[in-house]
């Protein structure tokens, strides 16, 4: 079967030739459909992220169609539709059995980070990661969902966001829009900051109140203008910089939270002093629990998170990372086999 390959950093991505996977022991075979191209593959690609071993098959965000079954396999079916939750979380630990899978001491496969990933025509994963796909919800949707729907709806349960509340959601890529949309039905207030026309356009149209152009200038100030200055209840940063951080600290009103979803390799200076005063929280959130993506392709099928989706075949795959990081992709692109 063919998959796109990572060999390390400082090497192009191949489409290559490989074994098929078959499904072991509690494990099923998908035929893949669509797999989600994300910001973690440029991470990997940068040398930010190392992956367990290289090669490796790159891809975590994965519909498809069950092929083949394991031995022990019950509850899924030859044909069923599925959508995988990317870290198959062993639910015996301390973190599964308190319902956070996502942080699973010993997980029992990673795509793309430790096992191979969905960038390929099959994968073999087990059977407990994967999710049905509702009826009216496509697959190459599904796919996007696995990440950034789940991510933006594990940040807000994170935040703790409250009705009323303004919150900023800075970076409007795939979890950006996402998030707008999450925070819409929280009853959230939602004020999107990004450098693109375009993305502010459908960030305004998906629910957000009120749209920030970043490459004007005051971030923090044009925040607090729109909130009566205020400052916001909480603000999502998704970029990760030392630029975006040091806005998004300022635009911060009093007990206000600071939720880091993105990053990169720069750093960010805090002061004390001037988040003590008013009681502000700097918290954390990553990738989702199993439980989430359920949630977001329910969302889906009732038309509450919509995703602007773009199909390209596994050999545009390099393609396709450049145009995400030149910031080409609005909405979310996709490969199929």
């Amino acid at each position: 079967m063919r998959a796109v390959r990572f060999s390390g950093v400082g090497h192009p991505l191949t489409v290559e030739d490989v074994e098929s996977p078959r499904p072991g022991p509690g494990e099923v075979l998908l035929d893949v459909a669509a797999a989600g191209v994300c910001g973690t593959e440029l991470h990997f690609l940068d040398g930010l992220l190392t992956p367990a071993r290289t090669p490796i098959t790159l891809g975590h965000e994965v519909a498809g169609v069950v092929a083949a079954l394991g031995e022990g396999v019950d509850g899924v079916a030859v044909g069923d539709r599925v959508a995988v939750h990317y870290l198959h979380a062993c639910h015996r630990c301390r973190w599964c059995r308190a319902g956070d899978d996502h942080l699973c001491d010993a997980p029992l496969g990673f795509l793309a980070f430790a096992t191979d990933g969905g960038f390929a025509e099959q994968v073999a994963v087990p059977a407990s990661s994967v999710v049905p796909v509702p009826a009216g919800v496509d697959l190459p949707t599904a796919a996007t969902l696995c990440c950034s729907g789940t991510t933006a709806l594990h940040a807000v349960s994170v935040a703790g966001v409250r009705p009323g509340s303004d919150a900023v959601v800075y970076g409007v890529g795939g979890v950006g829009l996402a998030l707008v949309q999450v925070l819409r039905e929280a009853g959230a207030r939602v004020v999107a900051v990004a450098r693109s026309a375009r993305r502010l356009e459908l960030a305004r149209e998906l629910g957000a109140a009120v749209t920030v152009d970043a490459s004007a200038g005051d971030v923090a100030g044009a925040v607090r203008e729109a909130t009566g200055g205020r400052g916001a209840d909480v603000v999502f940063e998704l970029v990760g910089t030392r630029e975006t951080g040091a806005a998004a600290l300022a635009a911060l009103g009093k007990r206000g939270t600071l939720v880091y979803v993105g990053y990169s390799a720069e750093r960010v200076e805090v002061d004390p002093l001037a988040m003590v005063v008013p009681e502000q929280r700097i918290v954390t959130s990553v990738g989702n629990r199993r439980a989430e993506l359920v949630e977001a392709l329910e969302l889906a099928a009732r038309g509450r998170l919509v995703t602007s989706v773009s199909t390209h075949p596994l050999a545009d795959a390099p393609r396709v990372l450049e145009d995400l990081r030149a910031g080409r992709v609005v909405g979310r692109a996709v490969l199929v086999p």
